[in-house]
């Protein structure tokens, strides 16, 4: 079980790219490549070779050798596959799925890791990959940005920082990204991983506007 892909060469990876994606009528986006500089011979010029996957075929690819590795641990399961933007979104059913997320979602998490790993060995990129049980993630997601937003509201009224748990990078990105705009707090992480979270911290109006012109 491998990755499709195609080789496009040219003189310039521009060029390359220009050919590929002409060829096969997609956008950057849809597509995930790796750069091959050949180097010339005497007399002639070197080149560059695209080897192109598609991340919809990057997406059948994941969604069989998830369902593989998912039977192999004695586990029958159903995937959902579809592609927004760059992100591959695969989503399992099963009458195991405490398994399947694991405590905390470490099972989840380890899936996901093995996932990235076996692509990147196969074009040498990771791509964008959400790995959710039925609706976990999506819960989880909803939860941390209650959390975020309410702690934001206490931080704003009460002009003190405040220091959540530990998180990990996933975790972390959701509360920076709800927290974004909103009225005088900001976001920072701060530790080493595993012991990595984030702080809410209090922010004059006129800084936070002066933060987000930088």
């Amino acid at each position: 079980m491998t990755i499709k892909t195609k080789e496009y060469e040219a003189k310039t990876k521009e060029e390359a790219l220009a050919k590929a994606l002409e060829e096969l009528g997609l956008k950057e986006n849809e597509i995930i490549y790796k750069v091959e500089e050949k180097k010339g011979k005497l007399f002639k010029a070197g080149s560059v070779v695209l080897h192109v996957a598609t991340i919809q075929d990057i997406a059948d690819y994941l969604k069989e050798a998830l369902k593989e590795i998912v039977t192999n641990m004695g586990i029958e399961v159903n995937i959902e596959t579809n592609v927004r933007e760059e992100q591959i979104n695969l989503k399992m059913y099963s009458d195991n799925n405490n398994i399947l997320i694991g405590k905390g979602g470490q099972t989840l998490t380890a899936l996901t890791t093995i996932l990235k790993q076996m692509v990147a060995k196969e074009i040498g990129k990771y791509p964008y990959i959400l790995l959710d049980v039925e609706n976990y993630k999506e819960k989880k997601i909803g939860s941390i940005e209650r959390m975020a937003k309410r702690i934001a509201r206490e931080v704003s009224k009460t002009k003190i920082d405040a220091t959540l748990e530990n998180m990990n990078s996933y975790e972390r990105r959701i509360v920076h990204n709800i927290l974004t705009n909103y009225k005088n707090v900001t976001t920072i992480s701060e530790g080493e991983e595993p012991n990595r979270h984030v702080v809410i911290k209090y922010v004059e109006k006129k800084e936070k506007e002066d933060q987000s012109e930088e």
